[in-house]
C-alpha cells in the first residue's frame, strides 16, 4: 500500500563519526529528515549501523533492520524495528540488502556502510552522509531500470555450463 525507503548508517547520537564529517545533521534533524518521506503507511529498511535506538521510536512507518557492524545484541532492536535482519537478504533474484557492499555478478547489490561514497557497479550505496540523509525511494529506484542488466543466477550458471562443456569439447547448450 505504502512506499518502501531504504537508509543506512544514521548512528544516531555518534559523537566520535560525527566529529569526523563536518555538517552532518544531529539525530534529531535526521529523524525530521526520515519523515519528511516516510509516512505512517510506508515501509523503511535500515542497513545498519543504527545508533541510539531510542530516535528509531519516532521514525513513521513499518521499520525492518538489517544489522550492521556497529549493532549489537538484536534483543537491543526487537522492541523498535517491526523485523530484523542479521545479514544480508535477497529480494527477488537479481537484488541483495546488506550492510557492507557485496560484490556478485547476478545480483545488483544497495548497502551502506561506505561513509565515503566510493562508486561500484551494479551498487547502490544509501549510507547517509552520501545520500544527503535523505531516505532512497525503492518504488523510484525499481521503476529506473537499474537492475535490467544484471544476468539472474540462473543465467549466470548455465553460461558457465555451456563455456565448461564448450571446452572439454562437447556440443554448446
Amino acid at each position: 500500500e505504502g512506499t518502501l525507503y531504504i537508509y543506512s548508517d544514521p548512528h544516531f547520537d555518534d559523537m566520535d563519526l560525527a566529529a569526523g564529517l563536518s555538517n552532518r545533521p544531529s539525530a534529531e534533524e535526521q529523524v525530521k529528515m526520515i519523515n519528511s518521506k516516510v509516512g505512517k503507511k510506508d515501509t523503511i529498511i535500515f542497513l545498519g549501523d543504527i545508533g541510539n535506538v531510542e530516535w528509531v521510536k519516532k521514525i513513521r512507518g513499518y521499520k525492518i533492520l538489517i544489522m550492521g557492524n556497529h549493532d549489537a545484541g538484536r534483543t537491543n532492536y526487537e522492541p523498535v524495528f517491526n523485523e530484523i535482519f542479521e545479514g544480508p537478504v535477497m529480494l527477488g533474484e537479481k537484488l541483495i540488502l546488506s550492510h557492507e557492499p557485496v560484490d556478485v555478478p547476478w545480483a545488483f547489490n544497495i548497502h551502506g556502510h561506505d561513509h565515503a561514497g566510493a562508486k561500484r557497479k551494479n551498487h547502490l550505496n544509501v549510507c547517509a552522509d552520501v545520500i544527503g540523509y535523505t531516505p532512497v525511494n525503492m518504488n523510484q529506484f525499481m521503476k529506473s531500470g537499474a537492475l535490467a542488466h544484471i544476468e539472474t543466477i540462473h543465467r549466470d550458471t548455465i553460461d558457465k555450463a555451456t563455456v565448461r562443456k564448450a571446452k572439454r569439447g562437447g556440443r554448446k547448450i
